[in-house]
């Protein structure tokens, strides 16, 4: 793998190590909890940006999976082994995909079904890493409201 994909792949394992240390340092029921209108629990931070994660890196390859983006929203009552296994499977996902990746691959037109837009396959992987950051830090603005809140 060139050494840009196992950068990228680094950025990604490096989230995903951030957000299990923030589900580590939480109870149970600070998974589902919703610090106020129109935010999103941790499970459901953990769920949406995952699923997209695997979305965009899917049609990065030009193989994008079926996803079911309401359900993402709705996630409730998993537990923090639910979380992090479906972290630890975006991993492997994203490893496998970057194995297979080269440079002249990154502008190849790929078009996402969601929209039918045209995207270069390096973009898709730009915005999959760059949501995954935006939510990490929800995740952690989240962990700290909660123990704000129950200190």
């Amino acid at each position: 793998m060139p050494n840009f994909f196992d950068d990228l792949l680094d950025r990604f394992c490096e989230l995903h190590a951030d957000i299990r240390k923030a589900i580590e340092a939480l109870p149970r029921e600070a998974l589902d909890w919703v610090p106020g209108t129109e935010t999103n629990s941790v499970a459901v931070l953990v769920m949406h940006l995952t699923g997209a994660e695997n979305y965009w890196v899917g049609v990065a390859i030009n193989d994008p999976p079926a996803r079911d983006r309401e359900m993402e929203f709705t996630a409730n009552g998993l537990s923090k082994e639910d979380l992090i296994a479906r972290l630890d499977s975006a991993d492997d996902h994203i490893r496998q995909v970057l194995d297979r990746f080269r440079l002249p691959d990154l502008e190849a037109i790929r078009q996402s079904p969601r929209n039918s837009r045209d995207f270069t396959a390096g973009w898709c992987l730009v915005h999959a890493l760059e949501h995954t950051a935006l939510h990490t830090g929800h995740v952690q603005l989240t962990q700290q409201l909660w123990e704000k809140k129950n200190n």
